[in-house]
């Protein structure tokens, strides 16, 4: 999935549904375009089950509780569609299909269905749908608070019902924004870093799959990969013997650390590319040192879909080289043809094989200062929001999401707690560039637990005090604030330190069915003190 709308558009919106997003942490490009819009006297409605920044700004904040953000979608279509008559029956009649069947599946769907669910007001449900249909022009911001669950692609899917349901899609300062976790996601998914997929989205098993590169690259695998869940359990189980990782850290980021560093260390080879010794490079056969983004010249494709060019800064650094001359090295070294002479050369195959970039190039990127696609021609200004006419498959297609009876990670008397995972706007994901930094690290130096004080008195634990905590993955340390932006029943750690990983406690077992996501943002564990 790709942003349908730009992030200055945000800045322009009637009304903005902020959903499993601390925005002001992590995406403060995107956060500043919603305090610009709330000057102008938007309406903006957080759901979280923190009281973050951005819900302290909101009209409307949702302290949701966690796992049912699905549940909370579902009721607020409900009342568009029986209670308030809200949608857009117009653009339903003209531009989607399989209204009935959503229509059918949101009977049984109210706000008072809801609420036990969802921890919600009814009228706070009412309120929130009311608002969002009036628009005129309603956007979309959500992150991983919505994918890292169970429910986490049928939530997406809601929310598209969503937009669809009441024709904010297609114009601009409407639609939605998946807010990415990490720079160039967006253009790493382009790319064909899905194990599905090859550049542009084409299935690599697909006849034009074999019609488009067969004749750049010759013959090709074209099974589909393995999403990183599988590929974790092929490590432990024998079947995945080698692997080569990229900038990534799974013994930190990824669930359950210790059945990580199993898996990774029963491989018979294992590569790791990276600017810095990380906990994964620590373990690796073999390092190949990488180059920083300013010491490389290249694109990155960001979340609102601009492909950005970057120049070389710096020279790299001794012993280190550009991402693209190590895999041209290594693809040669298997026999392979990478004959590249330059990032440029490279840009330039991908023009002709992803039509959505074929009308860019180095000059016009660096002359307009990015393009966001589908730029199909040479002089196509670029697509700053999607679906204006039609949707990429023709009609919008609406989608039944039930709310599933077991999320896999219910409470109980020996993990009492629902454990929230995140980030803090001094550091970014592992840390492992961030925390390098004095300045940064004076802030937060440390792991750090919060805990709503009336759940910290039950337990007669003291602000600042030395915590364990404990899932059934494991246990960490960590220092305990108190803190009466969250719920009680919730705590929150964020996943930055290495010596207390957040991702020691998270669980392997439950996923997302369809694309295998763990539930990193449910997880029962207790508290007590750290003897």
């Amino acid at each position: 999935m790709a942003a349908t709308n730009g992030l200055e558009e945000i800045r322009f919106a009637d009304t903005i549904l902020v959903i499993g997003s601390n925005t002001s942490a992590q995406h403060p490009l995107a956060y500043a375009r919603i305090t610009a819009a709330k000057k102008r006297g938007a309406k903006l409605i957080t759901v979280d089950p923190r009281r973050t920044p951005v819900a302290t700004l909101s009209d409307i904040h949702l302290a949701i509780r966690p796992g049912s953000n699905l549940a909370l979608v579902n009721a607020l279509l409900h009342v568009i569609l029986f209670e308030a008559k809200g949608q857009d029956d117009a653009f339903i009649h003209e531009r989607t299909e399989h209204f009935d069947a959503l229509r059918a599946s949101l009977e049984g769907c109210s706000p008072e269905w809801a609420a036990p669910l969802t921890g919600l007001q009814p009228e706070a449900i009412r309120e929130t749908a009311r608002l969002y249909a009036k628009g005129p022009n309603s956007i979309i911001l959500y992150c991983m608070g919505v994918t890292q669950q169970v429910t986490g692609t049928r939530t997406c899917g809601a929310l598209a019902n969503l937009v669809m349901l009441c024709g904010m899609i297609g114009r601009p300062s409407t639609g939605l924004i998946p807010l990415r976790g990490q720079n160039n996601v967006q253009g790493s998914c382009d790319m064909g870093a899905l194990p599905e997929t090859l550049p542009g989205y084409v299935k690599a098993d697909s006849e034009l799959g074999h019609q488009r590169f067969a004749r750049l690259w010759g013959p090709f695998a074209d099974e589909q990969g393995k999403k990183l869940t599988e590929i974790m359990d092929g490590m432990r189980d024998g079947s995945i013997r080698a692997a080569y990782i990229m900038g990534e850290n799974p013994m930190q980021s990824d669930p359950d650390a210790a059945k990580v560093e199993a898996g990774l260390r029963n491989l018979d080879f294992l590569i790791v590319q990276d600017i810095f010794m990380t906990p994964t490079a620590r373990l690796a056969d073999v390092i190949l040192p990488a180059a920083s983004y300013l010491e490389k010249q290249g694109t990155f494709t960001n979340t609102e879909r601009r492909v950005q060019l970057i120049n070389e800064v710096l020279p790299p650094l001794p012993g280190t080289r550009p991402d693209w001359r190590i895999l041209c090295d290594v693809i040669n070294a298997l026999g392979g043809r990478a004959d590249y002479d330059s990032p440029r050369e490279i840009f330039n195959e991908i023009r002709q094989v992803v039509p959505s970039y074929a009308g860019m190039d180095y000059t016009r990127l660096a002359e307009e200062q990015g393009l966001c696609w589908p730029c199909p021609t040479p002089d196509h200004p670029g697509t700053p929001y999607l679906h204006a006419a039609s949707f990429t498959r023709g009609r919008g297609l609406f989608t039944v999401n039930d709310v599933p009876d077991d999320l896999g990670c219910a409470t109980d008397e020996t993990y009492p707690f629902t454990l929230l995972t995140g980030r803090v706007s001094h550091h970014h994901h592992t840390g492992t560039m961030t925390r390098r930094s004095w300045a940064l690290a004076r802030e937060y130096p440390e792991a750090f637990l919060d805990m709503h004080p009336d759940d910290a008195a039950a337990l007669r634990l003291k602000d600042n005090w030395k915590v364990r905590v404990t899932s059934r993955q494991g246990s960490i340390v960590a220092r305990l604030r108190t803190a009466t932006d969250l719920q009680p029943g919730t705590v929150f750690l964020p996943f930055h330190f290495a010596e207390s990983p957040a991702n020691a406690l998270t669980s392997h077992e439950h996923l997302d069915p369809t694309v295998k996501i763990p539930a990193l943002k449910l997880t029962p564990v207790r508290v007590e003190e750290a003897k």
